[in-house]
Protein backbone atom coordinates (compact mmCIF):
# COMPACT_ATOMS: atom_id res chain seq x y z
CA UNK A 1 0.00 0.00 0.00
CA UNK A 2 1.28 3.43 -0.86
CA UNK A 3 1.43 6.30 1.59
CA UNK A 4 -1.41 8.05 -0.27
CA UNK A 5 -3.75 5.11 0.29
CA UNK A 6 -2.81 4.93 3.98
CA UNK A 7 -3.47 8.68 4.29
CA UNK A 8 -6.94 8.34 2.75
CA UNK A 9 -7.81 5.39 5.01
CA UNK A 10 -6.57 7.34 8.06
CA UNK A 11 -8.83 10.30 7.20
CA UNK A 12 -11.82 7.99 6.74
CA UNK A 13 -11.08 6.26 10.05
CA UNK A 14 -10.73 9.55 11.94
CA UNK A 15 -13.97 10.90 10.45
CA UNK A 16 -15.88 7.77 11.39
CA UNK A 17 -14.43 7.73 14.90
CA UNK A 18 -15.30 11.41 15.36
CA UNK A 19 -18.90 10.80 14.25
CA UNK A 20 -19.26 7.84 16.64
CA UNK A 21 -17.87 9.81 19.59
CA UNK A 22 -20.03 12.85 18.84
CA UNK A 23 -23.17 10.71 18.54
CA UNK A 24 -22.37 8.87 21.77
CA UNK A 25 -21.87 12.13 23.71
CA UNK A 26 -25.08 13.63 22.31
CA UNK A 27 -27.08 10.49 23.17
CA UNK A 28 -25.55 10.25 26.64
CA UNK A 29 -26.63 13.78 27.52
CA UNK A 30 -30.13 13.44 26.02
CA UNK A 31 -29.64 15.56 22.92
CA UNK A 32 -31.31 14.41 19.70
CA UNK A 33 -29.10 12.37 17.41
CA UNK A 34 -29.28 12.43 13.62
CA UNK A 35 -29.86 9.23 11.71
CA UNK A 36 -28.27 8.31 8.37
CA UNK A 37 -30.54 10.69 6.43
CA UNK A 38 -30.13 13.68 8.72
CA UNK A 39 -33.47 13.29 10.49
CA UNK A 40 -33.50 13.89 14.24
CA UNK A 41 -33.94 10.86 16.50
CA UNK A 42 -34.59 11.63 20.16
CA UNK A 43 -34.40 9.46 23.25
CA UNK A 44 -37.60 7.57 24.13
CA UNK A 45 -38.60 7.88 27.76
CA UNK A 46 -40.97 5.75 29.84
CA UNK A 47 -43.50 8.60 29.71
CA UNK A 48 -43.41 8.52 25.90
CA UNK A 49 -44.05 4.78 25.97
CA UNK A 50 -47.10 5.22 28.24
CA UNK A 51 -48.55 7.93 26.00
CA UNK A 52 -48.05 5.86 22.85
CA UNK A 53 -49.44 2.58 24.26
CA UNK A 54 -53.05 2.96 23.03
CA UNK A 55 -51.83 3.99 19.60
CA UNK A 56 -49.33 1.12 19.58
CA UNK A 57 -51.99 -1.42 20.59
CA UNK A 58 -54.34 -0.19 17.84
CA UNK A 59 -51.52 -0.30 15.32
CA UNK A 60 -50.75 -3.87 16.36
CA UNK A 61 -54.41 -4.83 15.88
CA UNK A 62 -54.49 -3.25 12.42
CA UNK A 63 -51.25 -4.92 11.37
CA UNK A 64 -52.45 -8.31 12.63
CA UNK A 65 -55.68 -7.92 10.68
CA UNK A 66 -53.85 -6.88 7.54
CA UNK A 67 -51.41 -9.78 7.95
CA UNK A 68 -54.29 -12.29 8.13
CA UNK A 69 -55.90 -10.74 5.05
CA UNK A 70 -52.66 -10.86 3.07
CA UNK A 71 -51.94 -14.44 4.18
CA UNK A 72 -55.35 -15.51 2.84
CA UNK A 73 -54.74 -13.64 -0.38
CA UNK A 74 -51.36 -15.33 -0.83
CA UNK A 75 -52.97 -18.75 -0.26
CA UNK A 76 -55.55 -18.07 -2.96
CA UNK A 77 -52.87 -16.87 -5.37
CA UNK A 78 -50.77 -19.98 -4.69
CA UNK A 79 -53.79 -22.14 -5.54
CA UNK A 80 -54.33 -20.23 -8.77
CA UNK A 81 -50.66 -20.55 -9.71
CA UNK A 82 -50.82 -24.31 -9.06
CA UNK A 83 -53.78 -24.56 -11.48
CA UNK A 84 -51.94 -22.51 -14.09
CA UNK A 85 -48.82 -24.67 -13.71
CA UNK A 86 -50.93 -27.81 -14.10
CA UNK A 87 -52.54 -26.37 -17.26
CA UNK A 88 -49.15 -25.36 -18.66
CA UNK A 89 -47.60 -28.80 -18.11
CA UNK A 90 -50.58 -31.08 -18.96
CA UNK A 91 -51.09 -32.51 -22.45
CA UNK A 92 -53.05 -30.30 -24.86
CA UNK A 93 -56.18 -32.50 -25.03
CA UNK A 94 -56.78 -32.45 -21.30
CA UNK A 95 -56.12 -28.69 -21.19
CA UNK A 96 -58.70 -28.10 -23.92
CA UNK A 97 -61.26 -30.14 -21.96
CA UNK A 98 -60.54 -28.22 -18.76
CA UNK A 99 -60.84 -24.88 -20.53
CA UNK A 100 -64.13 -25.95 -22.12
CA UNK A 101 -65.37 -27.10 -18.69
CA UNK A 102 -64.58 -23.67 -17.27
CA UNK A 103 -66.68 -21.93 -19.94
Amino acid sequence: MSSGQIFVLAIIGMSTLGWVITSWIRAKHGYPVENEWGASVSKITDEDMREDYPRTARTLELLTSENEKLTGQISRLEERIAVLERIATDPAERVARQIDALR
